[in-house]
């Protein structure tokens, strides 16, 4: 229990002898043993009352709430209370840069988009057709800052007068409305 070595247990016996005496050895060493006695009577009285109590509270549901507690996933839990439906997190898994068409290679006739043509010993180069013009692509839910360019104003307005106006120009402003 507190790990005494035989050497220390000698060493306590030796001073004992000393400071109490060989008459009154006997004496100490009942009380002493009568004294651990009890301790552990206690402790143990202690321990069936504390599991009484638990099975008398019905612990083992808090017991299971600790458990759910220190299992919890904190990241998914944010998440489906935050996405329940996965909205968000599917609009970040699209590449908002990824071209929205690309030409199959069979359309641009091979490793080149153009052909020589013969025709009377002239030759003629022909330009392979332009790929249909891609559809307009809705603009993702989320568009970093960054990319977006600042609004051009239209037309040059004339400076607004400030929200606050100084007490000063107020106080200037009623003395002349008053007194000149």
């Amino acid at each position: 229990m507190f790990d005494f070595a035989w050497s220390e247990i000698v060493l306590i016996g030796a001073v004992a002898l000393i400071a109490i005496g060989p008459k009154d050895m006997p004496a100490a060493i009942r009380t002493v043993s009568s004294m651990i006695k009890k301790a552990r009577r206690m402790a143990a009285e202690f321990q069936t009352h504390v599991d009484e109590m638990v099975r008398e509270a019905d612990l083992g549901d808090v017991k299971k709430a600790f458990n759910d507690i220190r299992n919890l996933d904190l990241t998914s839990a944010i998440e489906k209370h935050v996405d329940p439906d996965r909205s968000i997190r599917d609009t970040f898994a699209e590449n908002p840069f990824e071209s929205a068409y690309s030409p199959p290679s069979s359309a641009l006739g091979g490793d080149s988009t153009l052909e020589e043509v013969v025709v009377s010993e002239t030759p003629v180069i022909e330009v392979a057709p332009e790929p249909p013009a891609p559809e307009k692509v809705a603009a993702p839910a989320f568009i970093p800052p960054g990319l977006v360019p600042p609004p051009v104003p239209a037309v040059a307005s004339p400076a607004e007068a400030p929200a606050f106006i100084p007490p000063e120009a107020v106080l200037q402003r009623q003395s002349k409305a008053s007194g000149t």
